[in-house]
């Protein structure tokens, strides 16, 4: 073969430019565009909350439309669920699930763009509207929550833009935990048994069955949304013979499971650190993988306590009641191995071990909010209050963020062979976690003291604490612009990543724990 035809040939395997990111097969590009993606819509959906925490900072309608505040509730949900969250975790298993079991790609790379490159267009779908109304602050965007309840949505003049966006999303959701599933099983190294696995690929072997079971519902339910928008079928409108409650029934159906869905791949993330930086193995790996199968079986069976105050029959309260609770008992399960995995480690507390620890006490106490919740006699009180809202944003924000932040800090060194500044790494924890919870903590106050949640305005009772929220809130936005400038530093250059990656901290490695020091539960060695 001349060298000139050699030189195309090589050429032509790896497009440079635009071309490498549009078309690449190569399953490092696309997590990292996923990352990417997610930062942005996170900054997006991030940008919406402030607009919400604006409006909220003083009691009266300030700067907004009702209908404005209530479009950016519902976008800011949407975004940050399907637009961030959910496409960052892809992202990281895109990263890190062939490197962990071994290997050389995912099982179905040409597919794995595909489903990345849906992605954009539906975001694109979802926000489109706010544009179309001739008056931006007429608030034309989406408008009726996240939740999407019928009959509200089905009266939405652009419905056709959301449901196209949420099947796109859909879609995307499906081929992705469909190659995930196919690489886990089927592309082990050798030797590498099942129960031998990352636990970060097994929360996501599971996660993806998750996906696979809960994304066809989502569709059936925006597909009839959809006839009863435009072809007058009357599945959710009473008039017609429909029942509203039907709606609520397969959304949270689809929607508890998701709710884990965004928080299994975070329990993978800390299960992989804390080992790492305590110096230990995890304790009790396999009770590790039997919780987490738990959890996803439970997260089937518990979506109605989201709707304990529809009017259900006693004997339904009763099994969602006691169902919820039981998914506390897995949960903790987890909880404590991580904890025992810290007992008496040789802890050190780089930034990835702080967002770990971090994420397990605030996702800890977002857990016990979550348990209240579930007693249904209470949650008749804080149904639809602020407390709800407080409840959530503990479990997404300091859990599937922080996860997130640490899943970054930790594997950017291997990434990009250059290591992250830790002074600013450390600011960015501290700063996110004072700000997290002046966000959410004061919620629940206002919450139990009865403050309705997606409402633009409140009584002046609850102004102080308001305030604080918004002050937090602000401060939260405003420490992720840090987050930006230390990672595309990292990028750029800065002090090479060793073996050694951490400081004074020999042996530690990525993806598999270090050996046990001499301080654990066995015997020191006898020195001869």
């Amino acid at each position: 073969m001349s060298e000139a035809v050699a030189h195309d040939a090589h050429h032509h395997d790896h497009p440079t430019g635009i071309k490498r990111w549009l078309f690449t097969t190569n399953h490092k590009d696309i997590g990292t565009l996923y990352l990417w993606f997610a930062f942005i819509m996170f900054m997006v959906g991030g940008t919406f909350a402030m607009g919400i925490r604006a409006e909220l900072f003083q009691p009266g309608m300030q700067i907004m439309k009702p209908q404005f505040f209530n479009m950016l509730t519902t976008l800011h949900g949407l975004i940050m669920v399907f637009g961030a969250i959910m496409p960052a975790f892809v992202g990281l298993a895109n990263w890190l699930i062939p490197m962990m079991v071994g290997a050389p790609d995912m099982a179905l790379p040409r597919m794995n763009n595909w489903s990345f490159w849906i992605l954009p267009f539906a975001a694109i779908l979802l926000v489109a509207p706010m544009f179309m109304g001739g008056d931006f602050s007429a608030g034309t965007g989406p408008n009726f929550g996240w939740t999407f309840y019928a009959p509200l949505s089905t009266k939405y003049p652009y419905l056709g833009y959301f449901v196209f966006a949420v099947h796109l999303l859909g879609i995307s959701s499906i081929m992705g935990s469909i190659n995930i599933i196919a690489t886990i099983l089927n592309m082990r190294a050798p030797g590498m048994t099942l129960m031998k696995m990352p636990l970060f690929v097994w929360t996501w072997l599971i996660t993806a069955y998750l996906l696979l079971a809960v994304m066809p519902v989502l569709a059936g339910a925006v597909t009839m949304l959809l006839t009863d928008g435009y072809f007058g079928t009357t599945f959710f409108q009473a008039p017609g013979g429909g029942d509203a409650r039907l709606f609520q029934h397969v959304f949270w159906f689809f929607g508890h499971p998701e709710v884990y869905i965004m928080i299994l791949p975070a329990f993978g993330i800390v299960s992989q650190i804390i080992p790492t930086f305590a110096r230990k193995k995890l304790f009790g790996y396999s009770s590790m993988v039997y919780a987490t199968a738990s959890i996803a079986f439970l997260s089937f069976i518990v979506w109605a306590h989201h709707m304990f105050t529809v009017g259900m029959p006693m004997a339904g309260i009763l099994f969602f009641t006691y169902a919820t609770l039981l998914i506390a008992v897995p949960t903790g399960v987890k909880v404590f191995n991580w904890v025992a995995t810290m007992w008496r480690g040789a802890m050190t507390f780089e930034t990835p071990m702080l967002f770990s620890i971090g994420f397990v006490v605030m996702f800890t106490f977002g857990g016990f909010t979550g348990l209240m919740l579930s007693i249904s006699t209470a949650d008749f009180q804080y149904h639809d209050s602020y407390f709800v809202v407080a409840h959530f944003h503990y479990v997404l924000v300091p859990g599937s963020l922080f996860s997130i932040f640490a899943a970054v800090y930790y594997w950017l060194p291997k990434w990009t062979g250059n290591m992250y500044s830790e002074t600013l790494g450390k600011w960015h924890f501290w700063l996110s976690t004072i700000a997290v919870n002046l966000t959410f903590f004061p919620q629940h106050f206002v919450g139990l003291a009865s403050m309705q949640r997606r409402v633009g305005d409140y009584p002046p009772q609850y102004a102080e604490f308001n305030m604080m929220s918004s002050i937090g809130a602000f401060m939260f936005g405003l420490t992720q612009l840090l987050f930006l400038y230390i990672v595309i530093k990292t990028i750029k250059g800065g002090k090479k990543a060793t073996d050694e990656v951490w400081e004074n901290a020999e042996g530690l490695e990525w993806t598999i724990p270090s050996p046990a020091p001499y301080h654990t539960f066995e015997t020191p060695p006898q020195i001869k």
